[in-house]
């Protein structure tokens, strides 16, 4: 979903029942199973970790782009990634 300024939002289900609580954070077993692509890795990244986002390494710089894995309030991981520019 997005507004009228160009965000994007993401709207999560809430666990229902002892199971699916018990599993919250944990469904990709420890791995980054969700990704958040930015066109400007910098200005995002300052102003979620000004926000107090927990990010789990420093930014590194990989063949495909920019990249730092974060965790979100459920220990969810995720890639904060700007993409290399393709040829």
């Amino acid at each position: 979903m997005s507004d009228r300024q160009g965000q994007t939002g993401l709207l999560l289900a809430k666990a229902d029942g002892p199971e699916q609580a018990a599993a919250v954070g944990a469904q990709a077993g420890g791995r980054v199973f969700l990704f958040l692509r930015t066109d400007d890795f910098q200005r995002d990244y300052r102003r979620m970790s000004d926000n107090g986002v927990s990010f789990l390494e420093s930014p590194r710089h990989e063949p495909y782009g920019t990249v730092a894995v974060f965790a979100d309030l459920y220990g969810n991981r995720w890639d904060l990634i700007e993409m290399t520019a393709s040829p």
